[in-house]
């Protein structure tokens, strides 16, 4: 179990920095919902635009119908009025039924396009997962990543499908309702405008505020999350050193943290909704006095956009009246705005995530040697071909003259001067120098942090070194595509990780066109066999949770089966050997020496026994190897390796 994440009390919040507001990054939410959907965001954008300008028409309608009220009221001639009022009532109705036709048009819409867009931004985050680098997992905690595909994803959903379409159309009515406004009466506008000043102001401070703890709820709530994953894959090692107590300590921590963030966020989020109705309240109260006394005011002139352009609207109460409402649905509006800032931010801050973890950099590969299957004949020619043949070659096309050379895949694996730092600060390993030819078995041993799993990451391009070569059948592997060098290597780790399915399943992992015969003898020669027949389904045993219902030393030998399907020419053996019990070691060596047979091999292990037959012994301390040759020649130094073989000096 990994150290716990530092505890965020209050102190360590106060010493957080400010999370920053990236407006770029709705930007590129826009323009990836177009890119997805080119032809239904723009029909669902004009459907929305429509509805909410029919919203904005009934002002106009009543205006008009009151002034034609008020001519009926002096001139009494009821009869000429309704001819007039009827179209008008009858063309509002038709507009109705039509916005109504198109909000539901927009609705299920944006619910089509909202969860296609986040299937695909799920697919694109999981495949460009696939090809980031091995120091990504090691640096991010795994449910913090895990956080990207729920609550990020959560939050983008009520981004798209709600606040987006929620604020344009809001925003639409505000400024549409704007102009009808200045349509009747500018002073009268001049009124509300002081009051929306007013109420922009306090969304700003509030909201603002909102925005800023919103943000940081959604990173506590990754780290929660993060801290979370990390307790559960340790919690046998938390029970068997009595750890429960220290681990709610410091998950209560970061729950506070979590805590005080949602607590800020959404007081501040209550706060606005409220005050912003009260402000619009006392807006339509000015406006009603403000409509009144200039209705009193003998010496009261109108200003208005219908007068300057000679179509003048006489301001009485059929201005006054529909004024009321547009006041209404103009703070209304705004205060819809200022609401859907919490689900803006919200879900642009997982957005922001989401788009951090697309644009991380993938791991870089620049080879262009391949490995292909081969046909080789008695005189060593290479033929390439589609079928497997149990060969393989380095298919290798030079640029400068475009041919093609074929080198037969022996396993000759070569380390020239190699230098490697994790952190381009401290070196892991100095000046290594490894010679393993085909057929040859490589031994590292030394104490934890010697460097021994970096050299066999090396290997596989897990890490890049920082000085030096590493050549690969005379080839240097940078020249090498890194999924053909993984696939010409087994490996098999000390943590075994077994998916969910069944045991042949897993074992089918390895070389996934493997047949059930081929897997069932790569059990046998593992010392699987036995076990997996005893299982309940045989082969066909369903596998969960890591197979958790399987010992430590059972699951590694289906690993150890895993990597024999593979048949590959180099074998790497982590510790491969050290969750089994001496009288399972002894089944397993057997198999493992067939396994061995004619392959490269390089084994990492605490337990000298199972290096003992190694053509080359290899004694690491401190990133250098200060010891090496065969197990009689390092025995007969009496070096470190002497101490250790004899236990005058312990590994740890």
């Amino acid at each position: 179990m990994s150290k716990p994440t530092v505890p965020m009390g209050r102190s360590a919040m106060a010493g957080r920095p400010k999370p920053k507001f990236n407006g770029n990054t709705l930007k590129r939410v826009l323009k990836m919902l177009f890119e997805s959907y080119p032809v239904l965001m723009p029909i669902t954008i004009a459907c929305i635009i429509f509805s909410a300008i029919v919203n904005t028409l009934p002002a106009i309608f009543n205006q008009q119908i009151i002034e034609l009220i008020e001519e009926w009221y002096v001139s009494r001639e009821w009869a000429s009025a309704k001819l007039e009022i009827m179209p008008r009532i009858i063309t509002l109705a038709v507009l109705y039924v039509i916005s109504l036709i198109s909000f539901f048009t927009h609705t299920q819409l944006m619910a089509y396009i909202t969860q296609g867009f986040l299937s695909k931004a799920r697919k694109k985050m999981f495949s460009g997962m696939q090809n980031l680098p091995i120091k990504y997992f090691d640096t991010n905690k795994h449910g913090d990543i895990m956080s990207h595909y729920t609550n990020d994803i959560d939050t983008l959903r009520q981004l798209v499908s709600q606040a987006i379409p929620a604020v344009l159309q809001a925003g639409l009515i505000v400024i549409s309702v704007f102009f009808i406004m200045l349509w009747y009466s500018a002073w009268m506008t001049l009124v509300v405008i002081g009051g929306i000043l007013l109420l922009t102001f306090v969304t700003k401070t509030v909201g603002g505020g909102s925005a800023k703890y919103f943000i940081r709820q959604q990173r506590s709530m990754g780290k929660a999350e993060g801290f979370i994953q990390e307790m559960m894959n340790g919690q046998k090692v938390i029970k068997v050193f009595c750890h429960e107590k220290n681990s709610i300590k410091d998950f209560n921590e970061i729950n506070n943290a979590l805590y005080e963030d949602s607590k800020k966020a959404h007081s501040y989020a209550n706060l606005l909704g409220p005050i912003n109705m009260n402000i619009g309240n006392i807006i339509y109260v000015i406006i009603a006095t403000v409509g009144g006394l200039f209705l009193l005011s003998e010496g009261f002139t109108n200003i208005s956009i219908s007068k300057a352009v000679g179509r003048e609207v006489v301001f009485g109460i059929s201005v006054v009246i529909p004024f009321l409402n547009m006041t209404r649905q103009f703070t209304g509006n705004i205060n819809q705005v200022s609401q859907q800032i919490n689900s803006v931010v919200m879900g642009l801050a997982g957005a922001e995530r989401i788009l951090n973890l697309m644009d991380a950099e993938p791991e870089a590969d620049d080879g262009y040697v391949t490995l292909v299957n081969a046909l080789i004949d008695e005189n060593g020619n290479i033929t390439e071909t589609k079928e497997r043949t149990g060969k393989w070659a380095w298919k290798h096309p030079h640029q400068a003259d475009g041919t093609v050379t074929y080198t037969e895949l022996k396993g000759d694996v070569r380390l020239f001067d190699v230098d490697f730092s994790y952190d381009e600060e401290k070196m892991v390993l100095h000046n290594i120098d490894v010679y393993a030819e085909p057929g040859q078995k490589v031994a590292f041993v030394g104490a934890t942090g010697a460097g021994k799993t970096t050299i066999t990451n090396l290997i596989n391009r897990f890490y890049d070194i920082a000085d030096g070569k590493i050549r690969y059948d005379g080839i240097n592997i940078n020249k090498i595509r890194k999924s053909d060098l993984r696939r010409s290597l087994g490996i098999v780790l000390q943590e075994t990780n077994l998916f969910t399915g069944t045991v042949m399943e897993n074992i089918r992992y390895g070389r996934l066109d493997a047949t059930d015969e081929e897997c069932i003898e790569a059990a046998r020669l593992s010392g699987a066999d036995d076990f997996i027949s005893r299982l309940p389904d045989g082969y066909n045993t369903e596998l969960t949770n890591n197979g958790s219902n399987l010992s430590q030393g059972q699951r590694q030998l289906i690993a150890i089966a895993r990597a024999a399907v593979a048949d590959p020419p180099v074998m790497i053996l982590d510790e491969a050997t050290s969750s089994i019990d001496t009288r399972t070691e002894a089944i397993v060596q057997k198999g493992m020496d067939r396994l061995m047979h004619g392959r490269t091999v390089f084994v990492i292990a605490h337990r000298l026994s199972t290096v003992k037959n190694s053509d080359v012994i290899m004694v690491l301390d401190k990133g250098r190897i200060i010891e090496r040759g065969n197990h009689d020649s390092l025995i007969e130094q009496k070096g470190k390796y002497y101490q250790l073989y004899t236990g005058a000096f312990e590994l740890e």
